[in-house]
């Protein structure tokens, strides 16, 4: 195993309303056994903010988004900036466990291995507070868990879900992930149009949709999914509630739209359909078999299932619907405009 290898990890910012998360998860990777080469913190298009976390970090490199507004932009700004072999990403609202990049260092040895995401678990309501996780990163509490809240949906609130199991997989989440720094010139970045931006809607999948597309132009390379590489992601209030649940399942049915239309729907659907035909009818049956056998919110969870994966399936039929709009707007704007007006406008652009 590497302990040498040089990993920047990334942190991206976007709001004072996380100022002690922050600072957390800034502590939590000073704390590692395997020591960071550097630390990167991304602040997305807040100057306030981009200054007071400059001051309050003197040893950390503190830059703003030079991208567009939202993760993907900032991301591909940490990437600019990293010097490491491998860059790592961290969410601003989590903390890692003391070991997690010793297991992403791991697998670097294997020239094979392009990226290495780990296992992301809920810090629900009521958990140990980020003030305290910045003299120990490793929660006492990790709060209550909503008991209608189905383990095979934890994925609406960034954390890993029932039925990902360790070893190859096809997409690595983007809030735990590493990547070797020399896939990204060849993969070429996060995409602006996918994923959590300034968009109303708590979009998602800038990380799939990059995984996929790494995959499809560099074939040999493995992406690994590590459940040693830990860490504790939190979750707020409003997003334990069932209306955030269906509102976040819907948007990623809309973000899968997206993935499909720029990696197709093979690559961009293999994994959700495996999912959605094995491990949720079986999180619905154990539901049912919960409740009969004395545990009422059993049916709550098998229910929660039901309504996420109709909402998932609505969103991604309503992004297909409204991409084929796109299509047919845009080819009625040709044939209206004419072969000389287009080649017109081609040797202008």
């Amino acid at each position: 195993m590497s302990t040498t290898l040089p990993i920047s990890v990334v942190i991206c910012a976007y709001t004072e309303q996380r100022w002690d998360d922050v600072h957390a998860a800034v502590a939590s990777v000073r704390a590692q056994r395997h020591a960071p080469f550097e630390i990167i913190v991304v602040v997305d298009h807040n100057p306030a903010l981009h200054a007071r976390l400059k001051a309050s970090l003197p040893d950390v490199t503190v830059v703003e988004n030079r991208e567009d507004r939202g993760l993907s932009g900032g991301k591909n700004t940490g990437v600019a900036v990293a010097r490491g072999d491998v860059v790592a990403f961290l969410d601003d609202d989590a903390v890692a466990a003391p070991g997690w990049l010793e297991a992403f260092a791991g697998h670097y040895d294997d020239p094979k291995v392009a990226g290495v995401g780990g296992l992301t678990l809920p810090l629900w309501p009521g958990s140990t507070p980020s003030g305290a996780l910045v003299d120990d990163p490793v929660p006492a509490t990790t709060g209550t868990r909503p008991r209608w809240f189905p383990e095979e949906f934890d994925w609406t609130v960034g954390c890993t879900y029932r039925g990902l199991t360790p070893g190859p997989v096809r997409n690595v989440m983007g809030g735990n992930a590493s990547f070797r720094r020399d896939m990204f010139p060849i993969a070429g970045g996060f995409s602006s149009g996918i994923g959590r931006s300034f968009h109303k809607r708590p979009l998602g999948c800038e990380e799939t949709e990059f995984c996929i597309r790494l995959r499809q132009r560099s074939p040999g390379s493995e992406l690994i999914y590590d459940d040693q590489a830990v860490i504790w992601h939190r979750v707020p209030s409003e997003r334990a509630r069932f209306a955030y649940f269906r509102e976040r399942c819907y948007a990623e049915g809309l973000s899968k739209a997206l993935v499909t239309q720029s990696v197709g729907s093979q690559d961009g659907l293999a994994s959700e359909r495996a999912h959605a035909l094995r491990t949720l009818p079986r999180g619905v049956l154990a539901g049912v078999s919960d409740a009969v056998k004395g545990d009422r919110a059993g049916l709550g969870r098998a229910g929660a299932i039901t309504v996420g994966l109709a909402w998932t399936a609505w969103g991604y039929a309503m992004g297909q619907y409204a991409a084929r709009r796109r299509t047919r707007r845009s080819r009625r704007l040709v044939a209206r405009a004419g072969p000389g007006d287009v080649r017109g406008r081609e040797e202008t652009t």
